[in-house]
């Protein structure tokens, strides 16, 4: 796909992996509608997409609401006469045994990962449908992949949009509407600041901007899915699928540690 002059929708822009998206975006010459809860850094997001020699709008509002959702996509299509490209980003995470993680939370991340981006993509798909050259990037992560302790509903939901990645890609195949999934590792954004996990514990940073220019690439390749982490993470996803029960043993090792260096994550 021809990025210049595609009119794209980013969630979640107002900050890490969002932000540069939207930055990448726009140095590719794609014309952006920026969504987020919070005006003030969508506005910053917006100027440095204009610095990049790009064009966007924000659009402030919780994708968790109807009205937000009917919103955003109406002011793309006004804007810039159509949708073409829907990047799902937003999400929420809180870390910590399930026991011990309020209901509301629960539901909170069930609603912001999983059931706001299924709403806001069948809210966009006439839309997407008219363009006749669109995409539609779902951001997972490498817990979609591999699923850790204290990441039991965050890490169900993250499967959850991969797994409708993958169906809503068959389902529209040959209809003009490509769909990709992305599974970052652990990246240097505000959600991860109250991870005090590293490398040990399987925590090997890299920068949004990377995760970002990898989700373009993927975007403009067609992909079907973009896998990032290190080869460390890689090894794990394939203990995890060919042995299982020998990578519960090594992850119970460092379990302990892992609970007290996850205890304080959230991003709520």
């Amino acid at each position: 796909m021809n990025l210049s002059n595609k009119s794209v929708l980013v969630t979640g822009a107002g900050s890490g992996i969002g932000r540069a998206t939207a930055v990448a975006l726009a140095r590719k010459g794609a014309r952006l509608t920026l969504t987020g809860r919070r005006e003030e850094p969508l506005e910053e997001t917006t100027r440095l997409v204009e610095e990049a020699g790009g064009e966007a709008q924000a659009v402030p509002g919780d994708i968790a609401d109807p009205e937000a959702r009917e919103q955003v996509v109406q002011a793309a299509v006004e804007r810039f006469g159509g949708l073409d490209v829907l990047v799902n980003n937003a999400g929420s995470v809180r870390a910590g045994r399930l026991e011990n993680i309020d209901a509301e939370e629960i539901q909170s991340q069930i609603e912001v990962n999983l059931t706001a981006p299924i709403l806001l993509t069948r809210t966009a798909l006439p839309a997407l449908r008219e363009s006749g050259d669109a995409a539609i990037a779902n951001v997972s992560s490498s817990f979609g992949l591999v699923g850790m302790p204290f990441y039991s509903v965050y890490a169900a939901t993250k499967a959850g949009i991969a797994h409708f990645s993958e169906a809503l890609r068959r389902e529209l195949y040959g209809e003009g509407v490509h769909v990709m999934s992305i599974y970052p590792g652990a990246t240097e954004t505000p959600m991860m600041e109250s991870n005090e996990g590293g490398p040990e514990l399987g925590f090997e940073y890299e920068s949004a901007e990377d995760v970002a220019e990898a989700l373009v690439a993927g975007i403009e390749a067609e992909e079907l899915e973009v896998v990032r982490g290190s080869e460390d993470r890689s090894a794990m996803t394939q203990m995890s699928r060919e042995q299982p029960r020998e990578l519960d043993e090594q992850v119970a090792q460092m379990k302990d540690d892992l609970e007290a260096a996850v205890a304080n994550h959230r991003s709520m």
